[in-house]
């Protein structure tokens, strides 16, 4: 995708961030898969509400009706991007929070039932651990779908025999946060459905990259948190309306019974819903059309395009250093704009420490909350990987400056 396509200068001038200098070099931040920067309409319409009053949900002042309005549009917003009801939105501290305590409910209601989950190697472990600890000493057992180390995807022709029958629940990524690899996952969902199985998707990783329909997708459970699209600490699911019904919801007595609150625990983030509603509008401002679904579905697509062209560039000029090894699945694969490898004997930690001092070059190394994965890969060792995670704000000058920085490494570290 040519660069006057794109419009990379609008985008960079909504983000503050950006202007931080530091060794004479705009900063060029490359941890988007931890946490975007934040955009500046998120930032003065989070600001705003505070300035303006508060109050909690439930009273008859003028602003307890205005944070149940904000309340109601950011669900509306949420329902939008993710492709489902606005009724079905649940909010939360963040994901791993919303994910052990979904799984505690649905492991009180599984009760002494036998029979097995299905968890991946791919995953982030907030959508591994809380449902493995659901079934603790209980007659549940946990399956694993591996992870192939040489092709950096998901081994799926066991399926028919790891979610069978006895299956409850089945839980995988959308993408990997650690390696981009986009997962296949139409038919894990087609067969955990074939035997009446949850489907719990942790989509965290792809929200920020690509269109995702949760209807069309047909899981019961969608994750995803805010603070990866521009926005605040903010952790979301979208819970199907039938499961919601039949959950076991640990609340307070005098707390609200209905499908949705009953599972926010507690006084939710207001200000932070504020800033969910504005991220979703910053991302739909990058595209066109006449309502907001059509407008995210153009921006998606945009943004797509110009972070692959960017990776794309990226992948091929790190191939060409010697001392680089890639981890990432086949150029036929589906992937995120995520890029991870490792630089010939030097720890990942020292690598990411020479990027930002030097080159004013924000990027992550170690496990990434993905250790199965990591581990499978055999890349443990001398501090994990390193990860570039590229957001619609990078430019090609960042992904130049990160590839001559890798060029001179290991000259610069033997000085």
């Amino acid at each position: 995708m040519k660069r006057n396509h794109y419009p990379i200068e609008k985008i960079r001038e909504a983000f503050p961030a950006l202007q931080r200098i530091e060794n004479d070099y705009f900063a060029g931040y490359f941890d988007g898969p931890g946490g975007t920067q934040i955009a500046k309409s998120v930032i003065e319409a989070m600001s705003n509400y505070m300035k303006n009053g508060v109050a909690n949900l439930g009273g008859q002042s003028a602003t307890s009706k205005e944070t149940e309005e904000i309340v109601e549009q950011a669900r509306e917003a949420v329902g939008t991007l993710l492709g489902t009801e606005q009724e079905n939105i649940v909010f939360g501290a963040n994901m791993t929070t919303l994910t052990f305590q979904i799984a505690r409910a649905l492991g009180y209601t599984w009760g002494d039932d036998r029979g097995n989950i299905v968890v991946t190697e791919m995953d982030h472990h907030a959508n591994i651990d809380p449902w493995i600890t659901a079934v603790e000493g209980s007659n549940i057992t946990v399956n694993t779908i591996c992870v192939n180390p040489e092709t950096k995807t998901l081994q799926t022709d066991n399926l028919a025999e790891l979610i069978n029958e006895e299956t409850k629940l089945v839980a995988i990524g959308l993408a990997s946060n650690a390696i981009g690899t986009i997962n296949e996952v139409v038919p894990i969902i087609r067969r955990a459905k074939e035997v009446g199985a949850l489907v719990a998707l942790d989509g965290v990783h792809a929200i920020p990259h690509f269109t995702v329909q949760f209807n069309d997708l047909g899981a019961d459970f969608l994750f995803c948190s805010a603070y990866k699209f521009f926005g605040p600490h903010v952790g979301i699911v979208a819970v199907k309306q039938d499961i919601r019904k039949e959950l076991t919801a640990f609340k307070l007595d005098p707390a609200p019974t209905e499908s949705t609150k009953v599972l926010e625990r507690g006084t939710i983030n207001f200000e932070g819903l504020v800033g969910v509603k504005e991220a979703i509008r910053f991302i739909a401002s990058i595209g066109q059309g006449n309502f907001l679904r059509e407008q995210l579905n153009d921006a998606f697509k945009r943004i797509f395009e110009y972070e692959q062209f960017l990776a794309n560039r990226l992948r091929e000029g790190l191939e060409k250093i010697e001392h680089i090894t890639l981890y990432q699945a086949d150029k036929d694969v589906f992937k995120t704009p995520t890029v991870a490898f490792k630089v010939a004997g030097m720890n990942s930690r020292v690598v990411c420490d020479y990027l930002m001092r030097n080159y004013s070059l924000h990027l992550e190394s170690g496990d990434f909350y993905a250790k199965s994965l990591i581990e499978r890969l055999g890349a443990e060792e001398q501090g994990g990987l390193v990860r570039a995670g590229i957001a619609p704000y990078n430019t090609e000058e960042e992904i130049d400056r990160l590839i001559e920085a890798l060029q001179n490494i290991q000259q610069h570290i033997a000085q």
